[in-house]
């Protein structure tokens, strides 16, 4: 199964993705915390690091895990500074350190994806309780981190012969399905406010009237789908990717909900490039543009192209050389944790109080008695990538 490669250490500038993918409340004394969690080579990783990433994944309602949650959240969060700690230092060891600019342009960068404003941006930091040069010192050890293992995997090599064996045991994986890729800019009339959406419709009232304004902006021109996406659509996957939700099957699309008549214009009618008028479905508006359509279902060889000019032999070497290169960096972090000298007090407070999984409150607030584990169970704050394109088109609430 050919699958997207993720980086399963780095924590990919954590900080920075919640600064710009959701809005931090920035409830609790968190940044008051001075004690050290755990020390890497005798380096400090300090309990408010741990207590920052959880109020962002949170959203500043960590008062709402209850004690056990909070305590391994704790733990899940810390055991991953740890590890980017010390791969950290082995990159400074091989002399990998991104420059300044480099940090710079990462960051810029990201505000860019996100597309939002300086001002928001300021906002947001603000609301964090971070500043500028606690946020380059995040991007800095994310970029040597990467630096490190993208050094490691310039080694691997991938044969002619094994992408030829995968691709035969795998025919059934390489086919253009009948269906179409769609774009789309979503209007919700609830408020998304707490998922980082700004410019945000509230009302039933507010959705429609937003909705038919950026239906005459594309009619008119010259704007273009995926600037008003990225600018106006209330939905995070279409806002951060220009609107474009992907390839869907007819029986995809009807899985996403989609309504048959609609299903019907883009198998017919509707010319490729075209844009839908506004559609409520679930009390969500949609309009739709038609990307590309697919009227036969054709198998593939390894010399086919994909539209974005991607052969297939091409993609099963690039996905054979991310399934080595998660095999690399494991192994990577494994040696690197075996050389370092790491002390974790968080986890020996806990050993010594177990009685109460040696907690402090998370905020002024005290801790309730249930809550789901999950919300906390990630360092990253940033929102996991949508497993499926239906998931993201689909106009159920």
């Amino acid at each position: 199964m050919l699958r997207k490669y993720q980086r399963p250490v780095a924590l990919i500038t954590v900080v920075l993705a919640a600064l710009l993918i959701a809005a931090c409340s920035s409830g609790g004394d968190a940044a008051a915390d001075n004690t050290v969690a755990a020390s890497v080579n005798s380096r400090k990783i300090m309990s408010s690091e741990v207590e920052r990433v959880i109020q962002q994944q949170m959203q500043g309602k960590q008062s709402e895990l209850s004690a056990h949650d909070l305590a391994q959240a704790r733990l899940t969060v810390l055991e991953k500074l740890i590890q980017r700690e010390v791969l950290y230092q082995r990159a400074e060891q091989e002399k990998l350190l991104p420059t300044e600019e480099q940090i710079t342009t990462a960051i810029n960068q990201r505000k860019q994806e996100a597309g939002v404003t300086q001002e928001e941006f300021d906002r947001q930091l603000k609301e964090s309780g971070m500043n500028n040069e606690a946020l380059r010192e995040e991007a800095k050890k994310d970029l040597a981190v990467n630096s490190l293992q993208d050094k490691y995997a310039g080694k691997i090599t991938i044969s002619d012969r094994e992408v030829e064996d995968y691709y035969n045991a795998n025919k059934s994986q390489f086919v253009n399905a009948r269906g179409v890729s769609l774009a789309v800019i979503i209007i919700d009339p609830a408020d998304n406010s707490a998922q980082g959406i700004t410019n945000d419709a509230k009302s039933e009232t507010e959705a429609k009237a937003k909705i038919d304004d950026i239906y005459q902006q594309l009619k008119s021109g010259p704007t273009d789908f995926a600037t008003l996406a990225r600018a106006k659509s209330e939905d995070q996957q279409s806002l951060l990717r220009g609107g474009d939700i992907g390839f869907f099957s007819e029986d995809g699309m009807k899985q996403a909900g989609l309504p048959k008549e609609l299903i019907d214009t883009f198998m017919g009618p509707m010319a490729v490039g075209g844009i839908t008028e506004p559609k409520l479905v679930n009390n969500r508006w949609y309009i739709f543009k038609l990307q590309e359509r697919r009227l036969q279902t054709e198998n593939l060889t390894l010399e086919s192209q994909f539209p974005n000019g991607d052969s297939v032999r091409h993609q099963i070497t690039v996905a054979l050389t991310n399934q080595r290169k998660e095999i690399l960096n494991a192994a990577l972090l494994t040696v690197a944790m075996t050389e370092a000298k790491v002390v974790n007090n968080l986890a020996t407070n806990i050993l010594t109080n177990p009685s109460n999984l040696g907690l402090r409150p998370a905020s002024s607030a005290p801790a309730k008695t249930a809550s789901s584990p999950a919300a906390a169970a990630s360092p990253s704050a940033a929102p996991k990538a949508t497993s499926s394109p239906a998931k993201a088109a689909s106009p159920a609430k």
